[in-house]
């Protein structure tokens, strides 16, 4: 009889690194690499369009990678490039040098709603990933997977129905679902575009500290700006469609960051090099 699969520990909760700091230098080798990645969409009336074109993309292990760019340009695609559930037309996408060719268990994928089952409790949706899977020992995953609620707060909810949950509390499950089978990419798009502004950012807030306890690769989709510069370690600005890559910004703010960040003067710089960027996209009407 083959051994139990057993859930690995999560890892020791750090509060949050000291001002100043940020998570250890990531590996010089890419968790993600696009190479000259094309995606081609054909309609039921036989029509072609071209989502992103010769798009080369590397995204180091730890990274938190935001990707930016107008309505259409084949963002979301990337991510569904990488999740196995879309197939590049040319090019190749790898991650830690393995070609993605369908669904792969090490990536977590946050969707723009949380896609939560309603006739299931918080606790069975947050399980969802491991059923799927088929993973054994429920009950040790179960452990790992109230670990998580009550990382993001809602372990009282656990028997709750996502009926009950406020749209922001739905999207903390839907991270805690992403978060439960350990994988080591998280793909997030548009997670928060949905929400008010002020719970928007105490979703940023909280995904920040999630990361910093917990580091992952992170590739995360967004139009707003703010919410770019606050997360990202880089952001990568994208065309409008077919999607190229137009600029690649790293961000030097140092993490923790909180309210003060987004009144700096340093936030405002980036913020307007992301939005020239942007504008220049924009052609005249």
């Amino acid at each position: 009889m083959p051994e139990p699969v057993v859930p690995p520990p999560l890892a020791p909760t750090v509060a949050g690194a000291p001002p100043g700091t940020a998570p250890a230098a990531p590996a010089a080798r890419p968790m993600i690499d696009l190479d000259h990645l094309s995606v081609v969409y054909r309609t039921r009336a036989s029509e072609r369009f071209v989502a992103v074109a010769d798009v080369s993309l590397q995204v180091r292990e730890g990274e938190f990678c935001v990707i930016v760019g107008p309505s259409g340009c084949g963002k979301s695609t990337l991510l569904k490039v990488l999740a196995g559930l879309v197939r590049a037309d040319g090019g190749r996408a790898s991650i830690r040098g393995e070609a993605v060719g369908a669904p792969r268990d090490d990536i977590g994928f946050v969707f723009q709603s949380a896609t939560l089952l309603p006739w299931m409790t918080i606790l069975d949706n947050v399980l969802l990933p491991l059923k799927v899977q088929r993973r054994p020992d429920r009950a040790a995953w179960a452990e790992r997977a109230m670990a998580l609620l009550r990382t993001v707060g809602l372990a009282d909810f656990a028997r709750s129905y996502p009926s009950e949950l406020s749209g922001g509390m739905q999207q903390r499950v839907g991270m805690a679902r992403a978060l439960v089978h350990d994988p080591s990419l998280l793909l997030m798009d548009e997670p928060f575009g949905a929400l008010d502004a002020l719970t928007r950012e105490t979703m940023n807030d909280e995904l920040q500290r999630l990361w910093l306890s917990r580091p992952k690769t992170v590739l995360f989709v967004t139009h707003s700006i703010s919410e770019a510069v606050f997360l990202a370690d880089r952001i990568v600005v994208m065309s409008a469609r077919p999607g190229r890559i137009v600029a690649d910004i790293p961000v030097d703010l140092p993490r923790p960051r909180d309210v003060a960040t987004l009144d700096s003067g340093r936030f405002g710089e980036y913020s307007r090099q992301v939005r020239t960027h942007l504008y220049a996209q924009e052609t005249p009407r």
